[in-house]
């Protein structure tokens, strides 16, 4: 199997000239000379689906925002390139190698929608992707491409969090990267709510929502994910069936995969949706290390763990769906036959309970509780009652939960302890050697001979976001909610 190129190129593109050479612009060029709704119905008919981890419908979502932007005379445009999913280099990526093609990405969205503003929300820390994007937006801004639009380039903290689409905009605003219930289209100051019902309510016994309702004026905002814009300039231009040639009924057209782990070398590569993961890896990461065989792989950390007997699955929505995983962002870690489990599912739960903002207490005390348990699990230094809390945790870390956070939780670390439950057997029982918790943090970089960097200063990490010696005990929202910017989150 060969890698494909229409989203990721195999060398970066320089300059704007040499992106019009390429054939850049010709999207931009002809969405304006369309309707806003034609635009929208084109990109509904390529069956575009959201590439930052849920699949949502693109056109779905623009003609929601472009309803409400009737409603407020006001919308913007936000791409989400705050990417922080373990595992996952792909925007990253796709932004060194060719940002001219995201940009017109977001263009041709703001014409859709009729957005007034288009803010590209990165980390800080990114420093290579915030000077490439700077660059390309001076270039194509002096070509007059930007005309009428607000740009800028936002860069915000490096908390898991603020990838998540309405902790994204909460940053953006001036707040800090809490989740919120109410969705993006209801852009406002402040929401105090406890519960999804009293969000659809409006009240609730112990919480309320206070949101501009969009016939007052509030923002109707546009998240898209860096690889979702990557894709919309050539269905413009080359039409909506020309997209449906590859890929599935379901998922058409490619996905930018990232493979790391216990694999031949890391890397990024584009596939056709529906190619089956095994393939992937193999296209990607040469495959498994030299003697040794796959036995799991993780999407990242937001779905449950795939075994070896699902490698043969197509990398697709509905193919990894089917045999009880999830796409997510196409970041697949992969597991070999030396790797423990428990291992890797305490990792997966430290990770998750410290990046907890803790604005729901199951998902932030239960989680750390189920962390603890999971690292004496590791050192198989475990009572009998224990040893059994960790599945009563298990079933309750994502009650009430205002986010994904706490069902990625739930999701990935039941799917170990039911799949590999001899593994944690031979941990309870004191039958398997001790071990640490494997490193599950974001990947900062992979380097040009395919080493994946992890950022191993997750580990010094408190539960409260900071990098003290002492955890002070106070959960995030607790500790950081009554302040604005430009207040900074600890480093």
């Amino acid at each position: 199997m060969t890698l494909v190129h229409r989203v990721l190129y195999p060398e970066p593109i320089a300059s704007l000239t040499e992106y019009l050479a390429r054939g850049g612009g010709a999207g931009l060029e002809a969405a304006r000379g369309k309707t806003p709704t034609d635009v929208i119905a084109e990109i509904d008919a390529s069956g575009l689906r959201g590439r930052g981890g849920a699949g949502f419908p693109t056109g779905r979502k623009w003609r929601t925002i472009a309803q409400f932007r009737d409603q407020s005379g006001y919308a913007s445009v936000v791409v989400n390139g705050a990417e922080g999913e373990p595992g996952t280099f792909k925007d990253r990526t796709i932004l060194r190698i060719d940002p001219y093609v995201v940009i017109e990405g977001a263009l041709i969205a703001a014409h859709a929608v009729g957005a007034n503003e288009i803010v590209f929300g990165l980390k800080r820390s990114f420093a290579a992707e915030v000077e490439r994007v700077r660059s390309a937006l001076a270039d194509i801004t002096e070509a007059g491409w930007t005309e009428g639009l607000a740009v800028r380039v936002f860069e915000g903290p490096n908390e898991y969090l603020y990838g998540e689409e309405t902790a994204l905009l909460e940053t953006i605003d001036g707040r800090y990267p809490f989740p919120r219930i109410a969705p993006p289209w209801r852009r406002g100051e402040h929401e105090v709510v406890e519960t999804t019902a009293d969000a659809r309510s409006g009240s609730g016994q112990s919480g309320r929502v206070e949101m501009a309702g969009a016939d007052t004026g509030a923002e109707p905002t546009l998240v898209d994910n860096v690889e979702t814009l990557a894709n919309v300039p050539r269905i413009i231009a080359r039409g909506a069936a020309w997209f449906r040639t590859e890929g599935t009924e379901q998922s058409p057209g490619t996905i930018v995969c990232t493979v790391i782990g216990d694999v031949d070398h890391a890397g990024v590569g584009e596939v056709i949706m529906g190619t089956p993961l095994r393939d992937v890896i193999d296209a990607v990461a040469g495959g498994p290390r030299e003697g040794r065989t796959i036995k799991a792989v993780l999407s990242g950390v937001s779905n449950p763990i795939l075994t070896a007997d699902d490698l043969d699955a197509p990398v697709s929505y509905e193919g990894l769906a089917a045999v009880g995983g999830g796409l997510g962002s196409a970041g697949f870690i992969v597991f070999d036959d030396t790797a423990d489990l428990v291992a890797v599912a305490a990792g997966v739960s430290h990770f998750l309970a410290v990046e907890s903002c803790g604005q729901c207490t199951p998902c932030k005390q239960d989680g750390l509780s189920l962390s603890r348990l999971l690292d004496r699990l590791c050192a198989s230094d475990i009572s009998e009652a224990q040893f059994a809390r960790i599945a009563r945790l298990t079933a309750t870390v994502a009650d009430g939960a205002r986010c994904f956070l706490a069902t990625q939780h739930q999701a990935v670390v039941d799917s170990i302890v039911t799949k590999f439950a001899s593994e944690l057997g031979a941990h309870a029982s004191g039958r398997a050697a001790a071990v640490g918790p494997r490193l599950v943090a974001e990947l900062m970089d992979i380097t040009p001979d395919g080493v994946a960097v992890l950022d191993e200063h997750h580990r010094q990490k408190q539960p409260d976001w900071s990098y003290d010696a002492e955890d002070s005990g106070a959960a995030p929202a607790d500790r950081y909610g009554e302040h604005r910017a430009p207040h900074p989150l600890p480093e």
